[in-house]
């Protein structure tokens, strides 16, 4: 989409069917456009979301098992890759993981943590070059109550962020805006980690 959210209200895009224009809405209109973005809810109502903590179920074990584009997979390293977040926070989210299904930080061996650090490193590196953000959210959430949505296999998150990213939508709407599809993001990003090369 490149049109900005902050359009005049009740001025939906021309042509574009995910706007809809409050005023004809049946009741009282209220003065605010629709953005219509029914594929999230594949995300809200945990749709594909693995049930059980095997590493059948895990689609961090089964990512690297697909060619790079149907895995979104960015970057292949020896003991971890780079793929990008099927649900992201923000445009360019990627995620860094182990090929081996752990859960905890602690259970990596010395290999694994020093090629996630070096693959978290270099993502922000290919971001830096091809996207300019203002900053970035690194983290990693474990367990389930800590807000790990696969809890069973660890991974480390790294999210661009420009100033006045954030606006209404996921705190009113639980909806995040993304301009870019995730399968254009992830070529840009294959193709500028192979430009800049592993540092």
């Amino acid at each position: 989409m490149t049109q900005p959210l902050n359009m005049p209200l009740g001025e939906p895009l021309a042509g574009d069917d995910r706007y809809e224009d409050a005023r004809g809405i049946a009741g009282v209109p209220d003065g605010f456009s629709r953005f219509w973005t029914p594929y999230r809810m594949a995300y809200i109502r945990g749709e594909a979301k693995p049930t059980d903590s095997s590493a059948d179920e895990c689609p961090f074990c089964r990512a690297p098992q697909r060619s790079d584009e149907e895995g979104l997979i960015v970057y292949r390293g020896a003991q971890c890759f780079v793929v990008m977040n099927l649900f992201p926070y923000n445009s360019g989210h990627m995620l860094v993981c182990p090929y081996r299904h752990v859960s905890d930080y602690t259970e990596l061996n010395e290999d694994e943590r020093v090629e996630l650090g070096e693959l978290t490193a270099q993502a922000m590196r290919v971001t830096r070059a091809i996207a300019a953000p203002h900053g970035f959210n690194l983290g990693m959430n474990q367990g389930d109550v800590a807000g790990a949505g696969i809890a069973a296999h660890l991974h480390q998150h790294i999210v661009p962020r420009w100033a006045g990213d954030a606006n209404f939508l996921p705190i009113i709407a639980q909806t995040k805006a993304i301009p870019e599809l995730l399968e254009d993001a992830r070529r840009r990003l294959a193709q500028a980690w192979t430009l800049t090369g592993d540092e």
